[in-house]
């Protein structure tokens, strides 16, 4: 950890080491190390647990919309299975909840779980109402691209930009200082999805039965494996004992 905390907006945790060299983590396209949601056909459905509060669920619904614009994913909101506070993650399905986390630092926090090196398993989205509830965040704009690129990346997507002074690309998955036109996927979102589901599989991981992971508090971090060199990014890694390990991929804002 920094110290002082900066105030960071996005984490990705990862149940697989396959994928630990940091400066891969921006590249010529912006899929995550081809992470995907095993399945037998095309297209296919998301479920997106709806653990959210009254003022948070329009952001949501916004969100699923959008991204259910891509060729091969849709998504739908059903009642959430967790409760807001740990969000533990449901097999086959994104849960997606709001709670005051406290002086975390972080804004937003998105993890999935990896089976087999790269099918996709379980998904969790945090947003935290501790900065949500300030002047500085409390905004549509921001609400709206925080909410849209933590659900990007539960479907295997990364950044196309990582570097927040430059102009907005007009994709939520661009990293940003202001979230003004940056609140919504772009036909690059789309065409990587296309890229990155254009196979199928023998199985699927999409509502399956599998093994609950653990939640996905700070405590379950793990220590620290990784740094970009300005320090706007960070790695950790924490084994699980079972030959898989969680990884968390936090964003740090200034």
């Amino acid at each position: 950890m920094f110290s002082p905390v900066p105030r960071r907006w996005l984490a990705v945790g990862l149940t697989s080491l396959l994928l630990l060299a940091l400066p891969s983590i921006a590249g010529a396209t912006h899929s995550w190390g081809g992470y995907h949601w095993a399945r037998t056909s095309n297209p296919f459905t998301i479920k997106l647990g709806n653990d959210l509060s009254s003022s948070w669920q329009p952001y949501l619904s916004a969100a699923s919309v959008d991204w259910s614009a891509s060729d091969l994913l849709d998504t739908t909101v059903v009642t959430g299975q967790a409760k807001p506070r740990t969000c533990r993650p449901t097999a086959g399905r994104d849960e997606i909840c709001n709670a005051t986390y406290g002086n975390t630092g972080w804004l937003g926090v998105a993890q999935i779980w990896i089976t087999g090196g790269t099918h996709i398993t379980q998904g969790t989205v945090k947003v935290n109402d501790t900065y949500f509830s300030t002047s500085t965040y409390n905004t549509a704009a921001w609400r709206q691209m925080v909410m849209c690129q933590e659900l990007g990346h539960t479907f295997g997507l990364d950044h196309q930009d990582t570097n927040f002074t430059n102009a907005n690309l007009g994709t939520c998955m661009d990293y940003t200082n202001n979230p003004g036109t940056n609140q919504h996927p772009n036909q690059h979102d789309y065409d990587e999805l296309d890229i990155i589901y254009a196979h199928l599989d023998t199985i699927t991981t999409i509502a399956a039965s599998v093994a609950s992971s653990p939640s996905s508090g700070d405590s379950d971090w793990g220590r620290q494996v990784g740094a970009s060199k300005d320090g706007r990014t960070s790695v950790f890694a924490k084994a699980d004992g079972h030959g898989n390990a969680l990884m968390t991929y936090v964003i740090w804002a200034r």
